[in-house]
């Protein structure tokens, strides 16, 4: 049940979010990470600095080296920086891992507010990537962007996780921790059926890394052979977990506690 996940996304120096919450995330639930590294970013609890993008040559060259030899069960996505990436990352799918699942985190802002997405890049990221996605994650302003509508209401996830839907993902994880309220509802949709997953809103200012997280837990619960029900639920309730017992480090948005399923 081990289940390997090829991660393709952007370094985060301060630990809490991208390849680093990936790789603790895929570790602590059982399966084994490797990497495709899209850009690195200076950056801590408090926000980014700078980025450095990795040439789109270079991102296609590691998943190649991965695929042709270790091969993957799940690829995740999540940073990817420009539009130029995006297209790459697609040929590179196309090319290599034509049957592997793909679970995309369309990862657009960072918690601090900075871009992690040129604008340019949006529409590739639409046209190239959601069509190949078994299961999309985005966030309240990333599915309001993609769908190109606003969300008002708790009512708007269903109805805009449909219209994502429609568009080629597989499935859509419509994370809702961006609305209002008591609780954190999040909505998956499918062409059949729609399920809601919810938990008390926890009160804390470390919830850096979050999507990052899910969408790891996600993909390595569908490595290891999980239905999508199964993975999501799984996912969902490592998170929660995560954020109730986050260590509490930096002065800003402080990084979840992802060993928190590895016994001591």
């Amino acid at each position: 049940m081990r289940g390997r996940v090829l991660i393709i996304a952007g370094s985060d120096s301060g630990g809490g979010a991208g390849i680093q919450a990936d790789i603790k995330t895929v570790t602590a639930l059982g399966g084994y990470a490797m990497t495709a590294i899209t850009a690195l970013t200076a950056q801590n609890t408090k926000g980014v600095s700078a980025i450095h993008e990795v040439p789109a040559e270079f991102v296609t060259e590691q998943i190649a080296q991965v695929m042709t030899d270790i091969g993957a069960d799940a690829i995740k996505i999540g940073m990817l920086g420009n539009a130029e990436v995006v297209g790459a990352v697609a040929k590179a799918l196309e090319e290599l891992a034509p049957g592997v699942p793909v679970v995309l985190d369309p990862v657009m802002v960072a918690k601090g507010g900075a871009a992690l997405l040129a604008r340019a890049a949006e529409t590739a990221l639409r046209d190239k990537l959601i069509g190949r996605a078994a299961l999309l994650t985005p966030n309240v302003p990333e599915a309001e962007v993609l769908a190109g509508e606003r969300i008002a209401k708790p009512h708007d996830l269903e109805r805009l996780g449909r219209r994502l839907l429609y568009m080629g993902a597989g499935a859509v994880l419509m994370k809702g921790g961006h609305m209002q309220g008591a609780e954190v509802v999040d909505v998956l949709v499918t062409e059949n059926h729609v399920e809601r997953f919810s938990g008390p809103r926890v009160d804390t200012r470390h919830t850096h890394g979050t999507g990052c997280t899910l969408a790891s837990a996600c993909a390595v619960g569908v490595a290891q052979g999980l239905g999508l029900h199964d993975a999501v639920k799984r996912a969902w309730a490592y998170v929660q977990r995560a954020i109730e017992t986050a260590p509490g480090y930096g002065q800003g948005h402080g990084p979840l506690n992802h060993g928190h399923s590895i016994p001591d």
